[in-house]
């Protein structure tokens, strides 16, 4: 998988070595500007924008998103805590399958509360009757699965056959939507306008009996909205045309977009060797601080590489993990022990998907202001949240 991103931004001008290593650092600036992109769709297409915090949970750049946007969306009942604690605007909450001791408090919680399938709305009946007994104001919604497949990779594509998000678009029938509020589709994955297109062609046609029932549909996740390329016009008047011929809110929910390029991730070069090729052990882990590097997979962009001379250095963590590798690269200033270096657009899924495999530290967490060059740690990790993790 290529990623999209990598624009180093105000980050080719910040000194690595003002932070320790491993380190996240988020530059709030980027994040304004991504928010401010995602803020004008919003009032452009007269919609509502939520922030995916499944992608970019960092509580403490809250403010930020709340100042831009509408509410955020979660995954379940820990991160509708998280939401309403630091978060302001609307909270719309989704999970696969809930438990049924988590669901009346994630009723309380959240604004919207989206169903897998009919049969766990049945399950959930004397719960969600109850909520609204007691005061609650949640409105549900069912997910779809569109069942268009778009996707590079099949298992970041919610539409991939066998896939269990979402209730299959072809079983839909008029009894599933008896007390349906809203609909719910996610169906991309680091995408631009066409995919979504493509996707509500299949689903305007299969939900349009609804029209006049659906108060609000949401279209999930995935859009790359505030990466330079992405054909804002279009997507603009593409909603506007949904909010008419629907009647119903429109909903995004962007999770990556909103932190596009707005951090990195910095590392130090522990060690290097040769074995057929140059190596280099650092202390950024693909296991255990970028698992998307394994699982997608993907090579992350590093701040300043260039073509240099002689081989790559292949790059990998300190874990025991053989398949521990982030990839081939050609370090600037080269690579030796005890050089800095930094890979970009690390602030979204790499910062929640964190680790402690093998005893591996995780990165602290820095919040610096590019426009003010303001630099605070928020957040920094010892040996003690390491041994709290295990018993």
């Amino acid at each position: 998988m290529e990623t999209k991103a990598g624009d180093p931004g105000a980050f080719a001008h910040f000194d690595l070595n003002r932070v320790d290593s491993p380190a996240f650092v988020v530059d709030a600036a980027k994040l304004r500007a991504n928010c401010q992109v995602l803020a004008d769709i919003r009032d452009e297409a007269d919609i509502k924008v939520l922030s995916a915090l499944k992608a970019f949970s960092m509580w403490s750049a809250a403010p930020i998103i709340g100042e831009y946007l509408d509410g955020v969306c979660t995954s379940g009942l820990w991160e509708a805590r998280l939401a309403c604690e630091f978060y302001d605007g609307e909270i719309s909450t989704y999970c696969a399958a809930y438990k049924p001791e988590d669901l009346e408090e994630v009723c309380r919680l959240s604004d919207h509360v989206i169903f897998n399938s009919p049969k766990q709305m049945e399950r959930a009946a004397l719960i969600l009757e109850q909520a609204k007994l007691t005061g609650g104001d949640v409105s549900v919604g069912l997910r779809i699965n569109p069942q268009v497949p778009t996707g590079e990779v099949p298992r970041y594509d919610p539409s991939s056959p066998g896939s269990r998000l979402g209730f299959p678009l072809d079983q839909l029938e008029p009894e599933h939507m008896e007390g349906v509020e809203g609909i719910h589709f996610h169906n991309l994955c680091e995408q631009d306008f066409e995919p979504l297109a493509q996707t509500w062609d299949k689903v305007f046609d299969a939900i349009e009996p609804w029209f006049g029932q659906l108060k609000w549909i949401n279209m999930g996740g995935g859009h790359h909205i505030t990466r330079a390329d992405y054909q804002r016009e279009e997507l603009v008047e593409f909603l506007k045309d949904a909010k008419e011929d629907t009647g119903a809110e429109i909903y995004l929910e962007p999770g990556e977009a909103v932190a596009l390029d707005a951090g990195i991730l910095v590392g130090t070069i522990l060690d290097t060797g040769v074995n057929g090729v140059p190596f280099a052990i650092t202390d950024v882990s693909a296991t255990c601080h970028m698992p998307d590097v394994i699982e997608a997979p993907y090579r992350p962009a590093m701040l300043g590489e260039g073509a240099g001379e002689g081989a790559p250095v292949r790059l990998g963590g300190s874990s025991c993990l053989a398949g521990d590798v982030i990839g081939d690269y050609h370090v600037a200033g080269g690579a030796k022990a005890g050089q800095r270096f930094a890979f970009l657009d690390q602030a979204h899924y790499s910062m929640v998907k964190t680790n402690t495999f093998n005893g591996v530290p995780l990165p602290s967490i820095w919040l610096w202001d590019s426009e003010t060059d303001a630099l605070e740690q928020v957040k920094a990790f010892g040996y003690e949240d390491f041994r709290s993790r295990l018993s």
